[in-house]
């Protein structure tokens, strides 16, 4: 197989719009990561050995959150040594930007696609990713006022 692409995302409607890209899966050797929910483990039935797991966590635990972020961020230095990607495609959020990171490090390819249930105003991840991000992809055309570098190529959805 050619190009080996890393696609990661949070659990909810991140991982929804993430999982709509699924028909690329049968065209790279993909590794798929999230964070580990009751309502996503199933994919593991599905993806096997193709799917990591990062441990939940919510800015709302502001006490836990950053023990969690760190540990995410290791796991993710971790999974991406293993996998060793071309590229990297993320939804979002938090749980994403490690990994975004990591792969500028290494240089490899960031590709961030900004989510749907923003129309008007940034996510922090898409703030953060959108300096090293090689393509930013935007989902509504206003957005292109905000992220000016960005592509505009519609919905997922």
């Amino acid at each position: 197989m050619g190009k080996k692409v890393l696609f990661i995302s949070s659990t909810g409607g991140h991982l929804s719009e993430l999982l709509r890209l699924s028909p690329m899966f049968k065209k790279y050797d993909f590794h798929l990561v999230t964070e580990k929910t009751d309502s996503n483990i199933n994919l593991k039935d599905k993806y096997k050995d193709k799917i990591s797991y990062l441990v939940y966590g919510t800015k709302k635990q502001i006490l836990i959150y950053p023990f969690k972020f760190i540990f995410n961020t290791f796991r993710s230095l971790r999974i991406f040594l293993k996998f060793k990607p071309d590229v990297v495609i993320t939804t979002g959020t938090h749980t994403a930007v490690p990994m975004c990171y990591i792969a500028k490090l290494f240089r490899k390819k960031v590709v961030f696609i900004e989510t749907l249930a923003n129309r008007k105003t940034k996510t922090v991840a898409g703030r953060i990713v959108y300096p090293i991000a090689d393509l930013f992809i935007v989902q509504w055309e206003e957005m292109l006022k905000l992220y000016p570098k960005a592509k505009y190529w519609g919905l997922i959805y």
